[in-house]
């Protein structure tokens, strides 16, 4: 099994605690930093974008995952400024031509993923999965931070591992992500989850001392 690895949800951090929230991140050697970009029109809301990316590279060198929750995201990715060590996630419904869009990712070097919604049939992907590097599995409906869990993603877990093991495509990454809390993620960790990202329900909380402590916590808690 995989090592597993914690991608830190920034939607979820304080801007005025941001330089120690980095510094904890850093010393608590988190793998990734999660970064929810949202255009308003594929979800109904605005997150993360261009200018706070570019301003969080200065800060630190942990590798970025982006969780890019945009329309036709093909067409956007230059303005991100996409490295070698970063994962890059679209969704399948975010344009028609998926497969385009993820050949687009490759001369960046970057691993690609594929999110799916809690009500995306699994059986879709398999036209993609040549494609791809990972899967991250929605644990909530996409657009807004702080929702709980949708409980029959819990058994979808379960059934994308399995549904991995029969296309022989074990070697491809699986990441979840929401309301992963220390319970949801050693489950899913049994289901085969390797990458989890981490925000209000695992390691944020209002007192940045504390960070550490959860982080470390909730690592025990996934290994």
């Amino acid at each position: 099994m995989r090592k597993s690895q914690i991608s830190a949800s920034m939607m979820c951090s304080n801007l005025v605690d941001l330089q120690a929230t980095i510094d904890v991140f850093e010393k608590e050697k988190v793998e990734y930093l999660h970064i929810d970009v949202m255009d308003g029109e594929f979800v109904p809301n605005f997150g993360l974008g261009v200018d706070y990316i570019r301003g969080l590279r200065e800060l630190t060198s942990i590798p970025l995952d982006l969780h890019l929750m945009i329309k036709d995201p093909e067409y956007k990715l230059p303005w991100i400024g996409i490295y070698k060590e970063d994962i890059v996630t679209i969704h399948y419904e975010s344009t028609f031509q998926v497969q385009r869009a993820l050949d687009y990712l490759v001369p960046y070097g970057c691993k690609r993923f594929l999110a799916i919604n809690p009500a995306t049939p699994i059986g879709q992907i398999e036209e993609v999965l040549d494609y791809i590097d990972g899967v991250n599995l929605l644990m909530v409906n996409p657009g807004f931070a702080g929702q709980k869990i949708v409980p029959s993603t819990l058994r979808k877990a379960e059934k994308l591992q399995k549904f991995l093991q029969e296309m022989h495509r074990e070697d491809i990454i699986l990441e979840v992500d929401g309301n992963i809390t220390k319970e949801h993620g050693a489950t899913l960790r049994s289901f085969g989850a390797s990458i989890f990202v981490a925000g209000t329900s695992s390691i944020f909380c209002t007192n940045v001392s504390h960070f550490g402590e959860k982080i470390r916590e909730f690592r025990k808690a996934v290994e």
